[in-house]
């Protein structure tokens, strides 16, 4: 078989900073962190000013090109294409956990361009849903050999900041069990039997972050800003805690001095040394950067 089209192998998930090793994918619960065998976790951070038009609006095809060229830079791939072919099988059945929320949600044209990229890889268009906080009872999610874990950066009331390993919350029937000690125990999250072992790509979308929030519903035009961005990991605390660094330099220059993201975000931290889910420390992370540099904050 031709390695384009071969699923991320153990040493494929090690060398794109694995959040999982191979047994993993078979739903083995994991008990330790790449950290623990020395591993660096690879994140690709990609910008592109001009995916944000004058008006605000999304250029589809500039995002596509994004998610492509980063895919392919994690994966070290020829093309986005031959990436996405070692991200999922043919026979998968998979979810793409997506976020709703209505102020900041995860781009339709993101949703959609990372539909057309599994179909693409050979995935029939039937064993593949979009869904947020539908997912408990969704047949796709319940039934689900893959997931694809997307959704935008912002300040969170409870936790701090709502990041890809919060994305998972809807999951359990009772989300407000995680929201102790600024939601420190979201890893616990990703030992629930409908995600653990099946996540195959995170991204954490930077177009337009949230830096700052003011109570549980805040969104202000005057904490957003075009970062034009995506970070795709393997790894989800890798690619949080990359977020992260950049939302806290944000602040930082928005408030003239160092301004603490609040509460603190404990969850980033924990599922790294309490959950082993990856790797949290910037040592432990590779980061590739593509495209604009300027004001890049990490």
């Amino acid at each position: 078989m031709a390695e384009e089209k071969k699923v991320i192998t153990r040493r494929d998930f090690l060398k794109a900073g694995a959040c999982v090793a191979a047994g993993g994918l078979m739903g083995i619960p994991v008990l330790r962190s790449p950290a623990d065998a020395g591993e660096q976790s690879r994140v690709v951070l990609v910008r592109n000013m001009d995916v944000l038009s004058g008006n605000g609006s999304i250029r589809s095809d500039v995002l596509h090109e994004m998610l492509d060229s980063g895919l392919s830079a994690l994966l070290e791939t020829p093309d986005g294409a031959s990436a996405w072919k070692r991200i999922v099988r043919p026979e998968d059945v998979v979810g793409i956990k997506s976020n709703v929320w209505h102020s900041l949600p995860t781009p339709t044209s993101l949703e959609s361009a990372i539909r057309k990229s599994i179909i693409y890889a050979g995935v029939k268009e039937s064993n593949i849903s979009v869904d947020d906080r539908g997912v408990l009872n969704n047949p796709i999610f319940r039934n689900g050999t893959a997931l694809i874990n997307v959704r935008p950066m912002r300040a969170h009331h409870w936790s701090g900041l709502g990041t890809l390993l919060k994305n998972y919350i809807m999951f359990t029937p009772r989300p407000s069990d995680y929201h102790d000690n600024a939601c420190e125990n979201l890893g616990a999250l990703w030992q629930l039997p409908q995600i653990r072992g099946k996540t195959r790509l995170n991204i954490l979308v930077m177009l337009t972050p949230l830096f700052h929030g003011t109570g549980p519903h805040h969104f202000s035009k005057e904490h957003i800003w075009n970062y034009c961005g995506l970070i795709l990991s393997i790894d989800p605390v890798a690619a949080d805690a990359t977020g992260a660094r950049i939302i806290q330099a944000r602040r930082n220059l928005f408030f003239k001095s160092p301004r603490p993201i609040s509460p603190p975000i404990l969850h980033i931290a924990a599922a790294d040394t309490k959950f082993g889910l990856g790797n949290s420390r910037p040592e432990a992370i590779h980061l590739i950067k593509l495209g604009e540099e300027r004001d890049i904050l990490v």
